[in-house]
């Protein structure tokens, strides 16, 4: 590029002579202004987009120089700052120490404040330099570092509430926390945290701020099924962040003045919500503390369930330990007791040894046994042990159904009867008052039941509550039973001791008795006169036919499920022995397991009529007890007073040779008629309803007849004439 000029030449006369014409090359010059010209918008933009501002004065203060950008600080223009007055207006007097200026000729990162035009307060680092440009000598570099320090301010209150979480000892201590410190760490007032109730399946706000409830009105309780923000926050496992709620379809209080809004979620415990009456409330750096608090929150919460589970396998295992602990001494008690009971031979030392027993290591303060008057309407103190202070001379154990006492009440249900607390009711019954007044504060009361007939109470006190727990109830129950099966032992024999027992006839209406269901079903009458046997899975007994063929009866088992099998033992048309295999023991060897013996049993259409035998130690009350409960519809018709003669002791002599199939062979011979004088029926006969070899048959008959006669011969035992047949 070139740049001409144009001279004229003229005379004298000053006419044009001559044109005069030079050119210069300008090219670099021309790109040079350019460049320049680039330079300074380039320059121009930059100022406009730094948040870095500059400022210059003159000795006194005032402006020479007002960077453009001076708006990103302080939202004034350049011309309202250089209307507010001086810089020390703007950035306060004693920014800095003029000679020490003078000195390094530079000061760096002076930390200030300022307020910018909407109120605003903000933290400045400055930057003061001397120079010598467009009449100022001082030159001021501004960086706003506001939120850089609320940053560090933030994460230093975080660490405050770390340390605080430390503390907290519950999942509520964490929440308020979170809650009382969100303002200082995020810088918003509204929050709230929902913990999740897994009981009910709903978050629970557990803290809140009064800011959250007057911006959003009352937090209830959130069905934690996804349906609104918190729960889908929760369930979702996912952060939320919204520049203004509204804006969204999930917001279930659309009348809320919550704009900005944060849900986050706690992991398996809840979430934390925060928000701001403001739209945009969370920039980058608030929702970095918000991240930050809610992970702090949620590690806390996570120490605080794991310490908790801690507790709690530390409490279970003490508690097993102390359980096992209360097993072994019981356990060691209940062992004494049965090693006790092995030496007693009466009702009066079972009692009185159990009872001592479990009042000797002084956890069970007192313990008696009971039974049931004559009358069946009150228990009688039998024996007792341990500090009663006169507790048993202050009460009435009625047997009803309004009785409350436990001893009272246990003989009247036939169940366990607890009382862990006795104080918690105190006013309820007199009772408790009674027992409090001696320091029984727990009570168990069990029942002595043996083969279903009951043998009366045994009631143990505490001087503890709770001192009953569900192992110690399982066995001092098992104890019961313990006591009742050596109580029966016992009875049984003295029954074989005694010569004095007592004859009962009664009359059975129940059509639940087995000959009586057979007998109305055949039209006949069935008579059991002693014959039954029990194996370890078979129960028969031989019945005598009357007024009916056997085939009608054996017909008529077929509608008994009691009857599982049914063999002719003798007879035809007009009646005979049958014999029965049933699912459940006879009458018969139910009775002999309390000592008493069913001499007969007659079935007919209207009724069943039993003897039993007693002996005298038996109580009539306990065997007519157990055939009330076994056929309810009883009625005791006569009863008398014998003596027995010494045959029942060579009948339990001689049923102790035997074995169980020589007695099974022996008795079905017997009602077969083998034994009978002509013979009713052969020995191949018999042998073939036991199914087995006629050689086996006579063997077992031969083995039998020697061990009879050997405790005939050799026991010297006599039998009475009337017997002799």
């Amino acid at each position: 590029m070139l740049e001409l000029s144009v001279q004229p030449v003229t005379d004298e006369r000053g006419d044009l002579v001559s044109i005069i014409v030079d050119s210069v090359d300008i090219s670099e010059r021309v790109e040079l202004e350019r460049e320049l010209r680039q330079s300074e918008e380039l320059h121009r933009v930059t100022l406009n987009n730094m948040t870095d501002t500059v400022l210059m004065t003159d000795e006194d203060s005032e402006y020479t120089y007002v960077c453009p950008n001076v708006h990103f600080i302080f939202g004034y223009t350049a011309d309202e700052i250089r209307d507010l007055g001086t810089i020390e207006d703007l950035l306060g007097e004693d920014l800095f120490d003029r000679e020490e200026l003078a000195k390094k000729g530079v000061l760096k990162n002076i930390e200030t404040t300022a307020t910018d035009k909407a109120g605003r307060e903000h933290t400045l680092l400055v930057n003061v330099r001397e120079v010598s440009i467009q009449d100022g000598t001082l030159l001021y570099s501004c960086r706003d570092i506001t939120k850089r320090k609320q940053r560090e301010q933030a994460l230093a209150t975080l660490q405050e509430t770390t340390r605080d979480f430390l503390y907290a000892e519950t999942h509520q201590e964490i929440a308020q926390h979170v809650v009382d410190d969100t303002p200082d760490v995020l810088g918003l007032d509204a929050s709230a945290v929902y913990l999740f109730d897994a009981d009910d399946n709903h978050l629970q706000p557990v803290a809140h701020s009064q800011a959250l409830r007057d911006a959003h009105g009352p937090l209830p309780a959130v069905h934690a099924d996804g349906g609104d923000l918190t729960s889908h926050s929760f369930v979702e496992n996912e952060v939320l962040f919204f520049e203004d709620v509204h804006d969204t379809d999930r917001l279930t209080n659309p009348a809320t003045d919550i704009r900005s809004a944060a849900y986050i979620p706690l992991g398996n415990h809840g979430v934390f919500v925060a928000g701001s009456t403001e739209v945009g409330a969370f920039d980058d750096v608030t929702r970095e503390l918000t991240d930050l608090l809610a992970a702090t929150a949620e590690a806390a919460l996570d120490r605080i369930s794991r310490e908790s589970q801690l507790r709690e396998q530390d409490r279970e295992l003490q508690r097993q330990n102390d359980q096992l602990t209360t097993l072994n001494r019981i356990n060691e008690t209940i062992r004494e007791i049965d090693q006790a009971l092995v030496e007693t031979e009466t009702r009066e030392e079972i009692d009185h040894t159990v009872c001592e027993h479990l009042t000797a290591d002084g956890r069970f303060q007192f313990a008696w046994i009971g039974t049931l008057d004559d009358a069946g309407q009150t228990v009688m103190p039998q024996a007792w042990a341990g500090t009663d202070q006169g507790y048993l001379d202050t009460q009435s154990f009625n047997v009803s159904e309004g009785t409350v006492e436990p001893a009272g009440r246990t003989a009247t249900t036939g169940e366990v009867t607890h009382v862990s607390n006795i104080a918690a009711d105190l006013h309820a019954a007199s009772w408790r008052k009674d027992a409090i007044s001696r320091d029984f504060l727990s009570v168990l009361s069990v029942p002595l039941v043996y083969n279903d007939l009951s043998y009366g109470v045994l009631t143990v006190y505490a001087e503890t509550p709770d001192a009953f727990d569900e192992t110690v109830q399982t066995v001092v129950s098992e104890l019961g039973e313990t006591i009742a099966a050596a109580i029966s032992a016992t009875e049984r024999k003295q029954a074989l001791l005694t010569t004095s027992m007592t004859r009962i006839e009664y009359e059975v209406s129940d059509q639940s008795f087995v000959l009586t269901q057979l007998a109305t079903a055949a039209d006949c009458t069935l008579a059991y006169d002693g014959g039954v046997q029990q194996t370890a899975t078979e129960n028969y007994v031989f019945v005598t036919v009357d007024d009916a063929p056997l085939d009608t009866v054996v017909d008529a088992t077929d509608g008994l499920t009691v009857v599982e099998d049914v063999q002719r033992i003798r007879g035809g048309d007009s009646g005979g022995v049958l014999r029965l295999q049933l699912s459940d023991p006879f009458l018969a060897t139910e009775l002999a397991d309390h000592g008493a013996v069913l001499r007969s049993a007659t079935a007919t259409t209207a009724g069943t009529t039993l003897v039993v035998d007693l002996p005298a130690s038996i109580e009539v009350r306990h065997v007519t007890q157990f055939l009330a409960d076994r056929f309810g519809d009883l009625e005791l018709v006569s009863k008398q007073t014998r003596e027995q003669a010494s045959e029942h002791g060579f009948y339990a002599s001689v049923l102790d040779r035997l074995t169980d199939r020589q007695l099974e062979v022996l008795e079905t011979a017997y009602y077969s008629g083998f034994f009978e004088s002509p013979r009713k029926a052969n020995g191949e006969a018999v042998a073939n309803s036991l199914d087995i070899s006629p050689q086996a048959f006579y063997q077992h008959v031969r083995t039998s007849q020697r061990k009879l006669f050997a405790a005939l011969v050799d026991d010297h035992t006599s039998i009475p004439a009337q017997h002799a047949d």
